[in-house]
């Protein structure tokens, strides 16, 4: 985009190269470019008075800097954004889709959960961003190996409806030897609710009869998680 007569605003091509976002990328990679400039790249282009990374820090103005809150906007409240279009707002969209999708694979690859952060991240990118809650449960065997995830619950924003049954008639179906629950606070509020640490013991009550351990219950919220083991509440 030429400068526009009289003005003295430089635009992205009339940048020094190693300054241009793509350029910068190509030659110093993607750890040496700030947001706005990764942004910036999945933006393409700018407005007739503003850049690509212009329009990339006014967007992350509007979500206070906070990639986790951009990543929740909705196609509505992008196109809000000034030079934001809908095939703009709906790359940025798969961009963080398939960002969450990334981390959840790398856990299915290495096939045993290590710890809750695994399970943070293979359920973060299900649950983080939904509207009301779903309660899965991960089955593993006696090496931590994922035999499979489910859903089993679904509800409103604050309460979930679980049957405590068909968590353990498919545990014993596919002889799994423990099992870690996982499920969203809407709200952004991770801290477990009275019901949730009862619904938690009656299924660590129920599976211990099976010589079923729950290794953990996570509770994933839009920035952050909550681990019953860590807390010691397991």
């Amino acid at each position: 985009m030429p400068k526009q007569a009289g003005s003295s605003r430089l635009t992205i091509p009339d940048w020094n190269a190693m300054d241009r976002p793509r350029e910068k990328f190509m030659q110093k990679g993607a750890s040496a470019l700030s947001d706005a400039e990764l942004v910036a790249i999945l933006l393409r282009s700018g407005t007739r008075d503003e850049s690509a990374v212009d329009v990339a820090k006014r967007l992350l103005v509007s979500c206070d800097n906070r990639l986790n809150m951009l990543a929740e906007m909705s196609l509505q409240q992008l196109t809000k954004i000034t030079g934001v279009g809908p095939v703009k707002a709906l790359t940025l969209q798969a961009a963080f889709e398939l960002g969450a999708r990334c981390r959840a694979e790398k856990v299915v690859a290495r096939k045993k959960i290590r710890n809750s952060e695994d399970i943070r991240e293979l359920m973060y990118g299900r649950l983080a961003h939904l509207k009301y809650e779903e309660f899965w449960t991960i089955y593993v065997n006696k090496n931590a190996a994922i035999l499979t995830e489910e859903k089993i619950g679904k509800g409103g924003l604050d309460h979930t409806t679980v049957d405590i049954r068909l968590i353990l008639q498919k545990a014993v179906e596919i002889n799994a030897t423990g099992l870690f629950l996982c499920h969203n606070h809407p709200t952004g509020n991770v801290r477990p609710s009275a019901d949730d640490i009862k619904l938690t013991n009656k299924i660590k009550d129920a599976a211990a009869i099976f010589n079923i351990a729950v290794i953990d219950h996570i509770i994933i919220g839009k920035e952050n998680y909550f681990s019953f083991h860590g807390e010691s509440l397991l």
